[in-house]
Order: structure tokens, then sequence, then C-alpha cells
């Protein structure tokens, strides 16, 4: 026996690669309903490599009553009508959007980090789904927290055009391609040229300086991981189609070496360790896109600081930032609550 299934904005990046993942991951459905604006609807999308294809349904006709989860990849507005009905007629919703994740009603989750907070669902029927950045940043953190205490981090992050959605990668495209032909790269999506560039602006401003983007990262991280673990985040818009990359320098109350944080983060979950001291011995955006794992290379302690750490950490953002995380927090609610599939 296995799960009534939604897929909520099943033409976009996330939509299309959450379908990829459940059926990549062979998730126990028993019946799946793809919807969309209407706009798109009667169009079909690919269930993953199976051969299967599902007609995209009308968001604002469909009845959610009797079924069980529903993945939302539709944005904060659209998220604020549907998401509070589906959740009334008893389908859980599992939302990408950032419109929740700072509930205090809401669970915000990353498996591996937070699992038992998923307890919490039932007060409004809704988890969230964190930032792309703090999801693949967290998995890294955990299992360092759990061994030495995290005080302080600073991270800056390298994050790729796919993070604002298609117009983002097809203006990435665009640029490349009028530069090479010596047309001009008019920018649009983002507030400057990001062909050949990088852009240090995601998301709006704050009073204090700092973006949305930013902002995002310091109270996710605290929420999932620890509230008294201070963050600075610099977000950076580069040339990439895909793979978010972080450089994060880690202060701990206890002491750690590289040696032992590396033996720690070889067994950790979600997280895969690549990290040789020579020429290539390290992972780049390019390489992580399709992988489920968060990548950790450049384990080096920190001298300027008492107990410091910095390392470089990649993950296909489409997938752990965003699509991946939620089909594994469908997995975890299954498990833990649900308990439908065998």
């Amino acid at each position: 026996m296995g799960y009534r299934v939604v897929v909520a904005g099943a033409t976009g990046n996330v939509g299309r690669e959450m379908l990829n993942i459940l059926a990549e991951r062979e998730f126990p459905i028993d019946e799946l309903a793809v919807l969309a604006s209407s706009r798109s609807v009667g169009d079909t999308v690919d269930f993953g490599e199976t051969g299967k294809q599902y007609k995209i349904q009308n968001i604002e006709h469909f009845d959610p009553t009797g079924w069980d989860m529903a993945l939302f990849a539709i944005g904060s507005e659209a998220t604020k009508v549907y998401a509070p009905k589906f959740a009334a007629a008893g389908c859980t919703v599992i939302d990408n959007s950032s419109l929740y994740r700072m509930d205090p009603d809401v669970p915000l989750i990353v498996p591996e980090v937070n699992p038992e907070a998923i307890d919490g669902y039932r007060a409004k029927n809704i988890i969230a789904n964190p930032n792309c950045s703090t999801a693949q940043m967290v998995v890294a953190l955990k299992p360092l927290h759990d061994a030495a205490k995290i005080k302080r981090v600073v991270v800056a992050t390298y994050q790729s055009v796919s993070g604002a959605g298609k117009a983002g990668m097809d203006e990435l495209f665009e640029q490349s391609r009028n530069i090479f032909v010596g047309d001009p790269a008019e920018a649009k999506k983002f507030t400057k040229q990001i062909a050949f560039n990088v852009i240090p602006h995601i998301d709006s401003f704050l009073d204090d300086g700092s973006t949305k983007e930013e902002w995002k990262m310091v109270v996710e991280t605290k929420k999932i991981l620890d509230p008294k673990v201070k963050v600075v985040a610099t977000c950076v818009r580069v040339p990439v189609f895909v793979g978010h990359s972080e450089a994060i320098n880690i202060e701990f109350e206890n002491e750690i070496s590289a040696e032992e944080a590396q033996n720690i983060l070889r067994e950790a979950p979600g997280v895969m360790l690549v990290d040789k001291r020579e020429d290539g011995g390290y992972i780049t955006p390019i390489e992580c896109v399709g992988e489920f794992a968060t990548y950790i290379s450049r384990v080096r302690e920190d001298s300027t600081v008492e107990n410091g750490l910095a390392l470089w950490c990649v993950s296909d953002n489409l997938r752990k930032g965003a699509a991946l995380n939620a089909v594994q927090i469908a997995e975890l609610l299954g498990r833990r609550h649900l308990k439908k599939a065998a």
C-alpha cells in the first residue's frame, strides 16, 4: 500500500526535479496528481525515466480531500492561497517556498539534521523546506556541531542561476551567446550582467545592508541546527547553471582538528567527502549536478581563531537544496507518522 501524492508546480525546475526524484527513489505511490496554473493545463510531464507521463491539472479546481501529501513548488503567493486549503482537507503540505519557514507552528526540516522536529507538523499540517543554500550548509555543519559545538559560522556562497528559476538560466545562456557574437548583454532577471560576472546580491536588501537571502541563511540555520549558533552570510550569484557552492568558516567551542573533521564527515549522513590535497582533489558544481550528496572538500584548520576550521561545500541546489529534501521529508513523514507503505 502506498500514498496518494500531489506535486504542485510540476512544470517548473523544482517540480520536475521532484517528479524525477520520486521516481528514482521509488517512493511508494498509489496515485499521483501533477498540478500547475491554468496556462499549463493539458500539458504532460514525465515521471522520471519510468516512461509514464501525467497530464497537468489546474490547481485552482483540484480537490485535495483524500490525498496524503502534496509537494509544493509554486512560490509564496500561490502557497499562501492553496497550502491552508490542502492542509485543512487533510493533505499534508511539504512547501518549498519561504512562506512558512519561520512560522513557529511549522517544522523546518532537513532530515539528516533535525528529523525529530517533524513531529510538530500536525499544528498546521504543513512542513517547510529550507532555503537551498541553508539546506546544504546544515548537512555539513550538523555532524561537526555534534562533535565540537559550533559557536560561529561565516559563509560566502557562490549560487547558480537555477536558484532564480528558468528565467535565470535563460538569461545566463542568452547573455553568454550575445557576448560571443558581439550583441548587447542586457540584464532582465538579474540586477547586473551575470555572464562572465558575479553579483553580490540575491533577493531584496534589508535595512541593515544584508539581503533577504543572507537573512534566510542566518535565521533558518538557527531554527534547524541551534539558536545559539551565530551566522553571517554573503550570498553571491555566479555564472553557473546548476550547483551551489559555499566557502564556510567555522569557530567551535571545543578543539577539533582537520583530520578529526574529515573522519566525522566521511561517515556523516548525506555527506560525501572528496578532499585530496592535490590538483583536482576537490568537487566543483559541474560534478555535483544530478547527485544526491552534499560534497565537502578543502577541510583545513583556521589558525586565526581558537578551534577554527574552513571548508568548501557543494551541492545540486535543485536536488538537496529543494526537490530531494522535499522528497526526503515525504519519506520521513511516511516512516514516522503516516506509515501506509510496507
